[in-house]
Formats: C-alpha cells, structure tokens, sequence
C-alpha cells in the first residue's frame, strides 16, 4: 500500500481525534452538554451534522452498490429520502427546537415523550429506550460492517492485528477511532466532526463520478450510455421492471426522517428556531449533491467497469475499487477517508444517542435520580463504548450488507417514532396512551414483517418494505387509541 494513502488516512484520524479533545475542553462539564452541546450549533454545522450522521456508508457503499446492479430504478430511493428530508426540516425541525424547551428543557427523545405525555411518562422513556438501543446497535453495526469492507478491500494483507481478518481489523480500527473522540468531546465533537466529515463526503461526490466519466478508460456520457444500453437497456430506465410495490417500497424510504433520533436530535441542539430555514437550505442542497454523485458513481462506474474489463465480485465496494484505480495515492487516501467519514459520522452519532438514551432514561430515571452531573456524564462515556461493543459483535459476519442492515434500522425507527413524532408535535389530542400504543405497534409491525419474510416477498410477489405497513399501523394506533380513551389532562396547545 503507498505510503501516500497512510499520509491521508493518519492526518484524517488525527483532525478527528484533535476535533474531539478541543470539544472536550468546550462543552462536557454537564450532561446537556455532553449530550446536546449546550443547543449551540451554527445552522452550518447542524446541517452538515444532521446530513452526514444521516447518510453513513450507505451514501457511498449501499446506494452505489444498488445503482451498480439495478440502475435508475433504484434511484427513488434517494429521491424518496430527498422529499422526507425536506418535510422533516420542514414540519419538525422548527416545532421539536421549541418544545423540547418547552416540556422542561428535555435533552432526549424519551425524555421529551414522558414530559410531553406526563401519564405515560415512565413506560413512553422505557420503551422507547429499549427501542433506541436495540435498533442502533444493528444500525451501527452497518456502519462497522461498511469499515470493515474498506479495510477488507483495500488493505488486503497490509494490515496484521494479532492475527484477526483484514475485515476483523476493519471493524476494530472503525470503531476505536470512532469511541476515541465521541467518548473524549461528546456531542460537540460528534457535530464538529460531522461538519468536516460532510464537507469531505460531498467533495468526493464530486470528484469520484466526474473522474470515472471524463478521465481515462471513461468515455464520456455518450460512450457511457451505450456501453449501458448494451449490458441492459433497463440500466438507463426509471420505470421499466420496476412494479408498482417495488416503486413504493423505495420512495417511502423518505418516511423514516421522521423517526431518526440521531437525526431529529440535531433539531433540538440548533441554537434558534429563528436559524432553521437557513440550516435547511444547506443541509437540502448538500444532500441534493451528495445523492446525485453517489447515483452517478453507480450507475457509470458500472459502465467502466464493463468497458475496462474489470470483475467486480461486491458491487457496494464500487467505490473503494475505483478509488484506489484512478487515483494519486493521496488523493486515494483522501477518498478513504471520505468513506470513513460516510461511516464515523454515522456511527459517532447513534453510539451518543443510544448512550444518552441509557443514561438519562434509564440509569438517572431508575437507578440514580440524584446523580452529579459529573456522574453522568461518566456513565455516558461508558454506555457509548458498551453499545459499540455490541455493534462490533452483531458486525462481526462480513458477509453482512450495508443496505440491508440500514434498511431494517431506518425502518424500525421510522415506523417506532416517526408517527409520533409528527402527531405529538402537531395533533392536540395525542395523549399518552396513544403515544405508547403508536410506539410499539410501529416497532413490532417492523420486526414481525422482518421475520415473516413480507419485506423480500409478499403473497407471491414481490417484498413490501417494512416501513410502510410499520409507519401506517403506528399512525392509526396513535390516532383511534388516543381518541378513545381519556387522557384530557394531557390535551395540550401544539406551538409553533
């Protein structure tokens, strides 16, 4: 391996690191702190925050591997979480900063469900805790999944940790690096490296797709196009071979924004409502970028490939192949870099959410009401590496898929919380009991239809995502259980 791409790679995890002691020095002193960082963020980083711990290696592993093999059809899926995205800034972002102040200053999804839902405060904060954990330990073992591919990929041989696998090392060196600085500096950190990360993600959109297109061994979109429709003219379609249920199973991805709690988090930690719109417009123009070259990468990296010869056995290590051909050892290693970025921001971010779910709604709620906020802040940093310990282990197959792991977490938090998000904020009648039915109906709908098969086929023909049956029982849960029982007291002004 060139030394130019350990140059790239060594000066990336020190930023990191460095990002995460200078965040450590300006804001963990208190829990809010540590696990909101003062709701201080620029509209700046908490766009690129809420962008970048959004899209993971599912942006440059999972999406261009589906372009890869299936072509345009696969697109909606970036142009159903593209629309998602946009009503989510939209809708919540404006209406959860201000009410998570609103309902006792709540620093964590469960936290703002009990407050907001007093009857029901102690079984909405359990269950949706246990929700939280259990979903982000598979979500971050994708993220682990997707270190452990790069490292697999392209440091095969180079790599020898005490005997494990070059996939093995992977995951390892992801997540220490990752524990590093997100135990050190806590949310700050995480956002601060998300800003950074976002920005390389993006560039390197940019750079991947154009260099494939128009370098060497490219051809350019005319040359692309045909060696595409040769291969199979479906490559190039939106629509051909794509059903109805196929079509809908990719859009409504764009329906779990509403329920990411790594996601919606950066809403309650932007520092005024009144920067919202302007972290929108931001945070939807890099993600516009961000899915048009992953989808470019894809598509025509996949022309390349056909045209140069080239056996490509993984189809969501397109990336990392391509990277380490057309490129100055360098700039390879940046591009490495950008796909660990893909990957930490992501990971950094659910491991903290995960840890503040454990610690403020279960270890201060049950076990240590009184807690000093050093105290807390302690546990905090141990339930982040205890949860990314049981992601590495759930990560540990590497024959495990980036999207498919990605798809059943995104599913089971859209489902859990989406549905009660968008009615606790903006329905009146939402009361505690319709809150906690919505929750489990979401999350077990999710689960059952993973089991049963449904989400790879359903009734003979092809498979519903889980999202959509989990996302439309929550809703009707929430609806007719908070109609029909009398939670009155809980009827509360929904503000803006």
């Amino acid at each position: 391996m060139a030394i130019g791409v350990w140059i790239s790679l060594f000066a990336y995890f020190a930023l990191m690191i460095a990002i995460g002691f200078y965040a450590m020095r300006k804001s963990t002193s208190t829990s809010e702190d540590y696990m909101l960082g003062g709701r201080a963020l620029s509209p700046q980083v908490a766009a690129l925050s809420a962008g970048a711990s959004d899209m993971s290696g599912w942006l440059l592993l999972g999406l261009p591997g589906a372009m890869f093999v299936s072509g345009l059809g696969s697109a909606w899926i970036g142009i159903g979480l593209l629309v998602g995205a946009f009503f989510n800034w939209t809708l919540v972002a404006p209406r959860l900063r201000e009410q998570t102040l609103h309902y006792n200053d709540a620093i964590t999804i469960p936290e703002f469900l009990g407050n907001r839902f007093p009857t029901q405060a102690i079984p909405l904060r359990t269950v949706s805790a246990i929700v939280i954990v259990v979903f982000f330990a598979v979500y971050t073992a994708s993220g682990l999944v997707a270190g452990g591919k790069l490292f697999e990929s392209a440091f095969a041989g180079v790599i020898n940790i005490g005997g494990m696998s070059d996939y093995a090392a992977g995951v390892a060196i992801t997540l220490v690096v990752v524990l590093a600085y997100t135990v050190v500096g806590g949310f700050l950190a995480v956002s601060m490296t998300d800003f950074v990360q976002g920005c390389i993600m993006m560039l390197a959109l940019v750079i991947m797709p154009a260099v494939v297109l128009f370098g060497e061994g490219g051809g350019g979109f005319g040359q692309a196009s045909q060696t595409l429709n040769e291969v199979d003219p479906t490559l190039l379609s939106w629509t051909e071979g794509l059903t109805i249920i196929g079509w809908l199973s990719a859009v409504t991805w764009g329906l779990g924004y509403f329920g990411q709690p790594h996601i919606i988090v950066r809403f309650m930690a932007i520092r005024s409502q009144k920067d919202v719109p302007i972290a929108r417009n931001i945070g939807m123009s890099w993600m516009l970028i961000s899915l048009i070259g992953a989808v470019s990468l894809g598509i025509f990296g996949r022309a390349y490939a056909v045209r140069n010869g080239m056996n490509v056995e993984d189809p969501e290590t397109i990336f990392i192949i391509l990277a380490d051909l057309l490129f100055h050892p360098l700039v390879t290693g940046f591009l490495y870099a950008a796909l660990l970025a893909a990957i930490m921001s992501t990971i950094s971010s659910q491991l903290l959410v995960s840890s503040s779910s454990l610690t403020e709604d279960f270890y201060r709620l049950f076990l240590r009401k009184e807690a000093k906020e050093k105290e807390v802040v302690a546990i905090g940093r141990l339930c982040v590496v205890l949860v990314g310990l049981v992601a590495a282990v759930i990560a540990s197959d590497p024959n495990s898929k980036v999207l498919g792991l990605v798809s059943n977490a995104w599913a089971g938090f859209g489902s859990a919380f989406g549905p009660l998000i968008i009615l606790s904020l903006m329905w009146p009648r939402t009361n505690g009991a319709g809150a906690l039915a919505g929750m489990i109906v979401g999350a077990l709908t999710v689960m059952l239809w993973i089991n049963l098969g449904w989400n790879a086929s359903f009734m003979g023909g092809p498979g519903v995502y889980e999202i959509i049956p989990g996302f439309i029982a929550a809703f009707i849960a929430i609806m007719v259980v908070s109609s029909v029982t009398a939670d009155a007291g809980e009827y509360r002004e929904i503000t803006r």
